[in-house]
C-alpha cells in the first residue's frame, strides 16, 4: 500500500460549524435578566433551496405532500411545522430549513413529489450556518449591525439585509430572531454581533 493510499485509508472526515473556533457551547448558561443579549449558533441544521411556480396549484400541493408545510406565498412571510422552517426569499424562491439528519429525505420526497413539475430543489447544507438572538436589548443590538428596520420585521417575518459588509436573512418568531448566514461570512458576522452586543452584555444561551 502506498503512503497515499495509507493516509487516505487513514482519513476519517469531521463534520464542523464554522464558529467551532469560537467554543460557544463551553460558554453557554442559563438565560437570565442580568444580561440584554443572549446568542447562541443553531448549528449544522440543514437548508435546502427550493423554487417554482406559487401560482401552480399542482406545485404548491407536491410541496405540502412531502414536508407536511404550507408553503409561504406571501412576500417575505414564513411557515413553521414539524421542526421545518419555510422562509420566502422571492416570488419564486424559499428556503427550507431543518435539522440535518433529515435534510437527505426531505429533499428526496420533495424531488418525487415534484416530478413533471417545474421547480429545482438543492441541498445548500453545506454553505450556511444559523445564529439564533434573543432578549430585552436583542433588537437594539442587532440594529447597530444593519441599515434595516428591526421594528418593522414583525413576528413570522424574514427579509434579507446587509449585516456590516455582508449579509444576512433574518426572521422573526415571538421570541427572537434568526439569522441565516453563508459560512464565509460566519466569522466576521460573529465578531461583529459579539462587538455590537457588548455594551448590552452578551450571554451564550443554553438552547
Amino acid at each position: 500500500m502506498s503512503n497515499l493510499e495509507l493516509n487516505l485509508s487513514q482519513f476519517s472526515p469531521v463534520m464542523q460549524t464554522p464558529l467551532q473556533h469560537f467554543n460557544l457551547s463551553a460558554k453557554q448558561e442559563k438565560m437570565t435578566d442580568a444580561k440584554g443579549v443572549w446568542a447562541h449558533e443553531m448549528a449544522l441544521l440543514g437548508y435546502i433551496h427550493l423554487r417554482g411556480n406559487a401560482q401552480n396549484k399542482d406545485f404548491l400541493t407536491a410541496v405540502k405532500k412531502a414536508t407536511g408545510v404550507d408553503l409561504p406565498t406571501a412576500a417575505c412571510s414564513i411557515s413553521v411545522a414539524s421542526a421545518i422552517t419555510m422562509l420566502n426569499l422571492s416570488p419564486d424562491e424559499w428556503m427550507l430549513i431543518c435539522p440535518r439528519e433529515q435534510r437527505a429525505g426531505l429533499q428526496k420526497k420533495l424531488e418525487a413529489a415534484l416530478t413533471g413539475i417545474h421547480s429545482q430543489v438543492l441541498d445548500s447544507s453545506g454553505g450556511y450556518t444559523s445564529v439564533w438572538l434573543q432578549g430585552k436589548q436583542a433588537t437594539d443590538a442587532l440594529q447597530h449591525c444593519t441599515v434595516y428596520n428591526l421594528h418593522a420585521l414583525t413576528p413570522n417575518k424574514v427579509v434579507g439585509t446587509t449585516f456590516g459588509k455582508a449579509s444576512v436573512i433574518i426572521y422573526r418568531l415571538d421570541n427572537g430572531f434568526c439569522l441565516v448566514l453563508r459560512r464565509s461570512f460566519a466569522d466576521y458576522i460573529w465578531r461583529y454581533l459579539a462587538r455590537a452586543a457588548a455594551p448590552y452584555g452578551l450571554g451564550i444561551a443554553a438552547l
